[in-house]
């Protein structure tokens, strides 16, 4: 797999490159982040540092899920939940900070890349047409991988799609976190890093659409059939972190 390696510490890119590279990687490694958009269209796998020399890696990141939707996981020493939560906000797929052992990180690259089989599209409470969901005025498209609210598109990442896919399988029921932890992420124990909570929290401020996903209490989430103007009064919206992440 051809893996784009964006890191200005010369000593940790050459530890991390031939590591990557005795486990079958073929890496091409920089250290600024305009090389880095020259390099993007030929990656399969991005590692992405923040503090880079010329370009701050959130911006950096924004521009490259505008231009390609590849797997990509931050590699950083900002530890700050905020720097955590813009990150996951972003498009990263997963977020680790510096210092790390490399069985962390390949384990990390692992359940990335791993993409469970989905199951045929159920419509339960809502309406399905050839793999199009449809809540109300919000259209699913499951096969083309695309969201439209009354009409409009909504462009949500990889990993939010997933999380919304999985639930539009069968609308009205409830999911675990375990399960969709481990369907999207191919990891039940990334729910330490409420990575799950921040991406629902952007399906539903992306889409406009705050019912669209509904918390169950202590188990999971779902896709709700009623009104998604507002969340059911016995349930509420979790924000799991501070609104000005």
């Amino acid at each position: 797999m051809h893996t784009l390696l964006v890191e200005d510490d010369d000593r940790l890119a050459h530890a991390l490159a031939t590591a990557l590279s005795v486990h079958g990687y073929v890496v091409r490694r920089v250290s600024r982040g305009q090389d880095a958009l020259r390099l993007i269209h030929g990656a399969e796998f991005v590692l992405l540092d923040l503090g880079l020399p010329d370009l701050d890696g959130l911006e950096l990141l924004r521009r490259f899920r505008a231009l390609t939707d590849v797997p990509l996981i931050v590699v950083t020493a900002r530890d700050g939940q905020r720097d955590i939560v813009q990150g996951l906000r972003a498009g990263a797929d997963d977020y680790l900070v510096k210092p790390f052992h490399m069985v962390e990180l390949m384990a990390r690259i692992d359940a990335v890349r791993r993409r469970a089989p989905g199951r045929p599209p159920h419509a339960a409470g809502g309406t399905q047409q050839e793999g199009t969901v449809h809540i109300g005025d919000v259209e699913i498209d499951l096969t083309g991988r695309t969201v439209r609210v009354a009409g409009e598109p909504v462009h949500l990442t990889r990993r939010e799609f997933d999380v919304l896919a999985i639930l539009a399988e069968h609308p009205g029921e409830a999911r675990s976190r375990a399960e969709i932890l481990d369907r999207a992420w191919g990891d039940t124990l990334l729910s330490a890093s409420r990575s799950l909570d921040v991406h629902v929290s952007g399906i539903r401020a992306k889409t406009g659409r705050p019912g669209l996903v509904s918390t169950v209490h202590a188990f999971g989430y779902r896709l709700s059939t009623g009104e998604l103007g507002s969340l059911p009064a016995h349930e509420t919206s979790e924000t799991p972190w501070p609104a000005d992440c």
